[in-house]
């Protein structure tokens, strides 16, 4: 069954428990806190305590600027708070981030989050009584844990760990030690089939898994609505946003992957002379129906099964602000779109 999902998107902390309360009452099954504005654990938090059956995640909460026992703290604390539906999904960001905002390392990031991933959970097993708390790595040593400090143990201590990239080095980690990888909104078909797929597997073989083990949650761009207006001011919106996204050399291979070759560094060279028409202009319509969905709310439900049953896990709408901003009539598209796919999904 392909489950859909929904961002909370930089909503004010405020406003998190109001979200979740209306998310629910769609049908969404999951709701993803992003860690940009704002810090999406205390939303989650307040979050757990309004709605009883919806899975409430980070996509994602940044690993490199906490230690993994703060982390772990937390991810202990939500998972009790909210019965178990808790999911900690967890990214690297870049270098320039990662030291210049946060003023913390970045060396080797996929070894590092790797190890923070096995510390995280050798953290869990302390706290829950299984073993004694003694984790010796390259990055990160946890050898201290006494009676006081513990968290102690919870109904539901295991906590999925997603983590969320685009190239094949992360995707194999994937494959080897997560629950679950969150795909990056710009991407295709091919590129999830061909590329991300088989790299998942190949990590997943090298530890007795299988890249079912891996759930793919995945954001995608869509332009939905019922007047030809308003959808094209919608695509020029994302391919605004992709443009944007496409700058940074990390997406190539996701263009590559589709059979848009060159895409990457035209965007940058446009970039660099600060010609934002030419920017748009390398998006060709042609590339947004690749990576992109456009549809009437009753054609929706339908593309979404025909480009992702069997391909990912979940799926939610990129930026679907008008789910909890927009009117009664809004709230009940959602509804019948999430309904639908559902049932329509195998």
């Amino acid at each position: 069954m392909l489950a859909v999902d929904i961002y909370n998107f930089d909503a004010p902390i405020a406003k998190a428990s109001d979200a979740a309360r209306q998310a629910e009452a769609i049908g969404f099954d999951a709701m993803w806190f992003p860690e940009a504005k704002h810090n999406p654990y205390l939303s989650i938090a307040l979050a757990s305590q309004s709605c009883e059956q919806m899975l409430l995640g980070t996509s994602v909460s940044l690993a490199f600027p906490r230690s993994p026992m703060v982390t772990a703290q937390i991810a202990w604390d939500l998972a009790a708070a909210s019965n178990g539906r808790f999911i900690l999904g967890l990214g690297t960001q870049v270098r320039a981030h990662i030291e210049r905002r946060f003023s913390a390392e970045f060396d080797r990031p996929v070894p590092r989050i790797k190890e923070y991933i096995a510390a995280l959970r050798a953290i869990f097993r302390a706290f829950q009584g299984k073993e004694k708390l003694s984790f010796k790595g390259d990055f990160y040593t946890h050898t201290l844990l006494t009676d006081f400090f513990s968290a102690g143990p919870i109904d539901h201590p295991v906590i999925p760990i997603y983590v969320a990239g685009v190239n094949r080095n992360l995707a194999i980690m994937a494959g080897e030690v997560c629950d679950g990888f969150h795909v990056h909104p710009l991407h295709s078909r091919d590129y999830l089939q061909k590329f991300l797929l088989p790299a998942i597997a190949e990590g997943a073989s090298r530890t007795g898994r299988s890249v079912n083990d891996v759930a793919l949650a995945c954001p995608v761009f869509m332009m939905v609505g019922d007047n030809e207006e308003d959808l094209a001011r919608q695509r020029a919106e994302v391919r605004r946003q992709m443009a944007f996204y496409g700058t940074t050399p990390t997406y190539d291979v996701v263009f590559e992957q589709s059979g848009f070759d060159g895409v990457g560094e035209t965007l940058r060279r446009c970039m660099a002379r600060r010609d934002f028409e030419a920017l748009d202009a390398t998006i060709t319509d042609e590339m947004l129906d690749v990576f992109t969905i456009t549809a009437t709310w009753d054609d929706l439900p339908a593309a979404l099964i025909d480009r992702y049953d069997g391909v990912v896990q979940r799926i939610f709408p990129y930026a679907a602000q008008g789910v909890f901003t927009g009117t009664g009539e809004s709230r009940a598209r959602w509804a019948d779109v999430v309904s639908r796919v559902k049932a329509g999904a195998t």
